[in-house]
This record gives structure tokens, C-alpha cells and sequence, in this order.
């Protein structure tokens, strides 16, 4: 059995060691985390350093970047400030362009004062100089001297007046004719409108000429129920390949086309599918009507209509007026009333609230009696229109005076709608008819070699006979001929009369 002071002696020897051991590991490790805590510090400071170039070189870059952006902004600006110069150079050119213009034209009204003086004091002296000519003179009597002096001075100053009345005519109408083309121009140039030509017929192609006797039908079954359905009548033998639709109410004409075009895809005709396709095509139609109505509300920028209204507006959809579509002829007119109004200092919204309803009439004069004008202003009095809306439809033709300056502007915007080219479609004979009428007036007055009635009767050119009309009298006699041509004519828009005298003079070397 061993000793216990030695196995204690062991046992403390063994204790000390491990000690001295752990000590010694303790401070290797020690210098080692030292170690790598100043390398990691190290190479936190290279880094550090590194990212501080990177910040100064990205702080330079922008700092270059900035300032070219402000070199491209002051070039921009100091080339801005010199086009508003170039602008305002070109301005104060134009100003006093105009104020030389001005200038010009007071010196040539103070010119034609002095003319008017001069021909004044050249009167009375050519009175003084003819009276002691007349007295001079034994083989005449007071009462024959005084005649002959009174003629003398009634034909000068005949000539005189008739230059004064050419002059001021020129500068009236110079004047009147820039500020008529301004608002003329504005409400015209600002809307341009398409139209569409409709007839009180409608063709319907057909693939042959088999499918009628389909639409005929066993002892005319098929094509009576048509009839009666949509109450048009069906032309079938005329045209080769095509049925005739005819009828004076241009929905019903619609309906039957659309009917019988459904039917001849099909391919069944029969009364009962008749009466079917029938059907769907007059939902169709109201909801194209519907849908016409609503658009040109929306092109016209209106709303708050009744929907009583907005359904017989669209039934102008289908109407026609001498080959204009109304509704499209209704869009024009609001618009140039809008116009018409903004030139001349009126409520734009409510001329073209009158503009756009003005012709709603038509959509029921076949319904009720009387002019569509006041069928139109009943309605709208019906549904609580103001009176200056109301009296702009009820008096658009003149059939009614205007109570209101609404009433004469929605007269001059149907005037103009209706008048422009292309608008609408006139018959031939009513056209030569109208031609042969202007040149019979112009024919008229003495002094006329001949006349021509030119661009569909909007222009008539006179040419007289030089030796009977001076170029004084050629003014009075355009305006002899404007006068009796709106005195004894019907027409559209207006006629421009243009006189001409022309002086020739030949000879031939022989």
C-alpha cells in the first residue's frame, strides 16, 4: 500500500505543473489575439484610407458633373434671353411699322381734305368766271344764262360726289369686310364638319336576282308583311340585282333596310322571321339614334338634357334638308353660334344650346301641325327652357321677329352652315333657274353689254359698254344691281356683283 505523503507529494507536485502550464498557454494565446487585433486595425486604417480617396475622387466627379450642368443652364438661359430679344426687337419693329401706317393715313385723309378744299374754291371760282361770261354774252337771257350755270355746276358737282361717295364706299367696306371676315373666319376655320347625303329612297343589293322572288313570297305573303311591319314600300323590279326601299320617313326606309338585309343572311324568310328581324332592327336603330343623339351633345360640350329630348334629337340622325344630315347641320350651327357669341360678347353655352335644339322640330312635324320653328319652341317651353334659348329657335328663319340678339346670331349660324359648299344638294333646274334670274337683272340696267353668273351663283360679272358707263358709274351701277338682286331674288348666303369696263382700241398695219 503506498505511502499517502508521497501520493500527496505527487498530487501537489502534478497540481503545479498543470499551473505552470495553464499560464503559459493563457499568455500564447494572449499574444496571439494582440497580434491579430493590430493586424485587423491595420488593415481597417488601409481601407479607411482606400474609401477616403474613392468619397474625394466621387465628391470631384460630381463637383465637375454639377458644374457643367450649370454651365448648360446659363448657356440655355442666356440663349432664351436673347431669343426674347430677337422678339421684342421684332415687335418694336412691327409697332412702328403700324404706327408709320397710321401715320401714312392721316397724311392722306389731311391730303384729301386739302383735294376737297382746292375743288371747293375751283367751284366758286368757275362760278365767278361763268357768271361774267354769261353776262358777257348778249344773246342770252338771265333766266337761260342762270340754266346753263346751274347745269354746269349740277354735272361738277355730280362728279365730285361721286368720287367722295367711291372713296368713303372703299374705306366702309375695307373696313366692314376685315372685321365680317374676322368673325366669319374664326367660326368657320375652327370647325369643319363632314355630311352625308341621304334620298327618299334606299337600294338594297342583293346576291341574285332569285332572292326575289323569296322576298316577294307565296302570293306576296313575305314582302306584304315587310310592308305592314315597317310601313315603306318595296320596289322589286325595277333595278337588276337590288330592291327599292322607299318611303318618305328615313327610320322607317333604315329599318326596312337593316331588316331585309338580316333576312337575306339568314336566308329564312318567312312572315314570323320577318316580323323577328323586324324587331331587332328597330332596337338597333334607337340605340344607334340614342348613341348619335348622346355623341353630338358631347361634340358640342352641352348636358343636362331630358332624355324626351335627347331621343328626338336623335332622330334627326336619319332627316335630311336638301341632302344635309340635321344633326350633323344642328352640330354645325352650335359651333359657329358658340363662336359668333365668344366674337361679339354673348353667353357661348346658351347659343349653343339653342344652336343644337334650334331644328328639333323636325324630329315631329310630321306628327303635329304647323312650322317646325314653333313645334321646336313648344317643346322647349314644354320642358322649361329660358326665353332667350326659346327665342333663338322659334326665330332662326325669320318667321317670328326676334325677341333677342339669340334669335338673329342662331339665324346667321344656319345661314352659314347651310350655305357653305358642299352642303347641300339642289336640283338642276332650280340651279340654271337661279343662274339665268341673276344674269336677267344685271341685263336690266342700261349700259350692259353682258353678264356672267359664276362659282354656282355666289358671283355675277357684269361687262358694260365703255362708251355708255364711266368709272365713276361703275360703282353706282354694282350697287343698282346688289340692290335689285336682294329686292327681287331668294338665295343663299350671298352674291358678289363685280362690274367691269374694259376700253379697247385696235388698228392693223397694212
Amino acid at each position: 500500500m503506498p505511502d499517502p505523503l508521497v501520493v500527496g507529494l505527487v498530487a501537489l507536485v502534478g497540481g503545479l505543473v498543470g499551473f505552470v502550464v495553464a499560464l503559459l498557454l493563457r499568455r500564447s494565446l494572449a499574444l496571439g489575439s494582440e497580434t491579430a487585433a493590430r493586424a485587423n486595425g491595420e488593415r481597417l486604417v488601409a481601407e479607411a484610407r482606400a474609401k477616403q480617396k474613392e468619397i474625394l475622387l466621387e465628391a470631384k466627379d460630381e463637383a465637375i458633373t454639377l458644374a457643367k450642368t450649370a454651365e448648360t443652364e446659363n448657356r440655355e438661359r442666356r440663349a432664351e434671353l436673347q431669343r426674347y430679344e430677337t422678339r421684342l426687337d421684332k415687335k418694336d419693329e412691327q409697332l412702328e411699322g403700324r404706327l408709320a401706317a397710321v401715320d401714312q393715313r392721316e397724311r392722306r385723309l389731311v391730303e384729301k381734305e386739302l383735294e376737297l378744299e382746292a375743288d371747293r374754291e375751283k367751284v366758286v371760282q368757275l362760278q365767278g368766271e361763268q357768271r361774267t361770261e354769261l353776262a358777257r354774252v348778249a344773246g342770252l337771257s338771265m333766266d337761260e344764262a342762270r340754266g346753263l350755270l346751274l347745269k354746269r355746276v349740277e354735272d361738277e358737282m355730280r362728279d365730285i360726289t361721286n368720287r367722295k361717295v367711291h372713296d368713303l364706299e372703299a374705306e366702309a367696306r375695307e373696313t366692314a369686310d376685315v372685321r365680317a371676315r374676322e368673325i366669319i373666319t374664326m367660326a368657320l376655320q375652327r370647325y369643319a364638319a363632314e355630311h352625308t347625303a341621304e334620298h327618299t329612297v334606299t337600294v338594297v343589293a342583293l346576291p341574285s336576282d332569285d332572292m326575289k322572288g323569296r322576298i316577294i313570297g307565296r302570293e306576296g305573303r313575305n314582302i306584304r308583311t315587310l310592308e305592314t311591319l315597317t310601313g315603306v314600300d318595296l320596289i322589286i323590279d325595277d333595278t337588276p340585282e337590288a330592291v327599292v326601299v322607299s318611303g318618305f320617313d328615313p327610320i322607317r326606309r333604315e329599318v326596312a333596310k337593316r331588316a331585309l338585309e338580316r333576312l337575306l343572311v339568314d336566308g329564312r324568310i318567312h312572315p314570323a322571321r320577318i316580323e323577328e328581324m323586324v324587331a331587332k332592327a328597330k332596337t338597333e336603330i334607337d340605340q344607334v339614334m340614342k348613341e348619335a343623339a348622346e355623341s353630338a351633345i358631347y361634340e358640342v360640350g352641352l348636358a343636362g338634357l331630358h332624355p324626351d329630348l335627347v331621343r328626338l334629337l336623335g332622330r334627326l340622325h336619319f332627316r335630311t334638308s336638301y341632302g344635309q344630315n340635321v344633326l350633323r347641320h344642328s352640330v354645325e350651327v352650335a359651333h359657329v353660334a358658340g363662336m359668333l357669341a365668344s366674337e361679339t360678347g354673348y353667353d357661348p353655352q346658351t347659343m349653343k344650346r339653342a344652336g343644337l335644339l334650334h331644328d328639333i322640330g323636325k324630329a315631329i312635324d310630321h306628327e303635329v301641325e304647323g312650322p317646325h320653328t314653333i313645334i321646336g319652341g313648344e317643346l322647349l317651353k314644354r320642358y322649361g327652357f329660358p326665353q332667350n334659348v326659346i327665342d333663338g329657335v322659334v326665330g332662326h328663319h325669320g318667321d317670328v321677329e326676334p325677341v333677342t340678339m339669340v334669335g338673329t346670331l342662331i339665324s346667321a349660324a344656319d345661314a352659314i352652315s347651310a350655305a357653305r359648299p358642299g352642303a347641300r344638294s339642289e336640283i338642276v333646274s332650280n340651279y340654271l333657274q337661279r343662274l339665268q334670274e341673276l344674269e336677267s337683272v344685271a341685263n336690266s340696267f342700261q349700259g350692259v353689254e353682258k353678264s356672267f353668273a359664276i362659282q354656282a351663283g355666289r358671283e355675277i360679272r357684269v361687262i358694260v359698254k365703255p362708251e355708255q358707263i364711266d368709272d365713276l358709274s361703275t360703282a353706282r351701277l354694282s350697287r343698282d344691281i346688289a340692290q335689285k338682286i336682294q329686292e327681287s331674288l331668294q338665295y343663299p348666303g350671298q352674291i358678289k356683283v363685280t362690274v367691269i369696263r374694259e376700253t379697247r382700241a385696235v388698228e392693223y398695219a397694212k
